[in-house]
């Protein structure tokens, strides 16, 4: 039972308000989806400019990612009763704030700091937007409308990292934090011009929030997004020096492969919103085979050039298609602790992140080559996919009910 106060009626929200709303959430993903992949291409620019070594200047990377798992359940939580309108506005104008802080900072603790702070509010932020776009979008539609909003994050892979990269490594890499300011401003813009009151969505309490952390379905579904997602960042970690040192291909066209991996998210967002709407555990499942067997395959044919290139697109697509099902299942769970649960999948998959790097660092420095990393996170995607099962087989007891087939009935949702 919530003891939050029931909220008051809103009129209707028209199709447009619904479209321009998820528009400009969508804009806020791309602003941080490109601050925070944007630095791994200008680690040399940033090392060089602050007197740093290269593997100095990448604490720069870890500093954002450890922003983000701190502050996506410490915000969610301890702002629960600030309306959602008014958090999401809150929440990009600190995001704005702290790359400005960047793109000023004199020297390289200042810079450290100003990356953490930047990455605070990009769990909470994702996790709220995904919220707003399914309550907009009402039951039958939600998870179309989070894929929606994840897209921002997608298209910035494509479009945003290498415009922002191009700049930075032309003019000085402080100019593509600028170009995330200027992204950050124009979402806040766009948020309180779009955004309708949304007073119709119930705000909780911390208490209330952190009840999230009590419940093992919650928890479940965020282990799958750190296994399962690992595999996909232990590929891509090491894509690199896989195409060059294997496949054979120029450094040059190694940017070709990271954007048709990028097309792929974007093509899975929508893919997985779709799937998700018609069955939430379908949908994870679906998007963790074709992960794993997209892996594999990847592993096996690297010496084929072409085949590198289209399983990169296939790679992005499954695994992204993945993310609409996860966010939606963690708002299911949650019950009435929504909004830090939705917060906490982009700490998982942050922490995915890291992990996957650093599995696959240590695959290759057994000696078992570039191959290796992929073909390990084809076995993540497995394990990814037997935790799914667990989690549903535990949903089915305890509501009671046989597991004698459980789990083909929860797919069929």
């Amino acid at each position: 039972m919530s003891s939050a106060p029931t909220a008051p009626a809103a009129a209707p929200v028209t199709a447009s308000v619904r479209r321009w709303a998820v528009i400009a959430l969508a804009l806020g993903g791309f602003g941080i989806g490109t601050t925070e992949f944007v630095a791994m291409g200008l680690l040399p620019n940033i090392a060089s400019t602050l007197s740093v070594s290269e593997p100095t200047a990448a604490h720069v990377i870890s500093a954002y990612a450890l922003g983000v798992v701190v502050g996506a359940p410490l915000i969610a939580a301890l702002t629960a009763r600030v309306p959602r309108r008014t958090l999401l506005i809150g929440l990009m104008v600190a995001f704005t704030v702290g790359n400005l802080a960047t793109v000023l900072a004199p020297n390289y603790g200042l810079l450290i700091a100003a990356r953490f702070v930047a990455g605070l509010p990009h769990g909470a932020y994702f996790g709220v937007a995904a919220l707003v776009a399914a309550h907009l979008a009402g039951p039958r539609d939600r998870a179309k409308a989070v894929g929606q909003v994840m897209l921002g994050l997608s298209v910035a892979n494509v479009l945003g990292v290498p415009m922002a990269t191009w700049l930075g490594e032309t003019f000085g890499w402080r100019v593509a934090f600028a170009i995330v300011v200027v992204i950050g401003l124009l979402t806040i813009v766009a948020l309180i011009r779009n955004l309708p009151a949304l007073a119709d969505m119930r705000v909780t309490n911390p208490m209330t929030e952190l009840g999230a952390l009590s419940r093992p379905q919650v928890w479940l579904t965020l282990f799958i997004g750190v296994v399962g997602f690992g595999g996909m960042f232990a590929y891509y970690t090491y894509l690199n020096s896989a195409l060059t040192t294997v496949t054979g291909l120029s450094v040059s066209l190694v940017p070709v492969a990271m954007m048709l991996f990028g097309l792929g998210m974007v093509t899975g967002n929508i893919v997985g919103g779709v799937l998700a709407d018609r069955s939430v555990p379908a949908g994870i499942l679906i998007g963790l085979v074709a992960t794993a067997a997209s892996l594999a395959l990847f592993a096996l044919t690297l010496d084929n050039a072409w085949a590198a290139m289209i399983l990169s697109y296939a790679i992005g697509l499954s695994g992204a298609s993945t993310i609409p099902a996860l966010q939606t299942r963690l708002m299911d769970v949650a019950d009435d602790a929504q909004t830090l649960a939705a917060a906490l999948n982009h700490s998982a998959l942050n922490i995915a992140n890291a992990a996957g790097a650093w599995l696959g660092g240590l695959v290759i420095a057994a000696g078992y080559g570039y191959r290796a990393p992929s073909l390990l996170g084809a076995g993540l995607a497995v394990a990814g996919i037997v935790v799914l099962v667990v989690a549903l087989a535990a949903a089915r007891n305890r509501s009671g009910q046989s597991t004698v087939g459980g789990v083909a009935t929860v797919l069929d949702r």
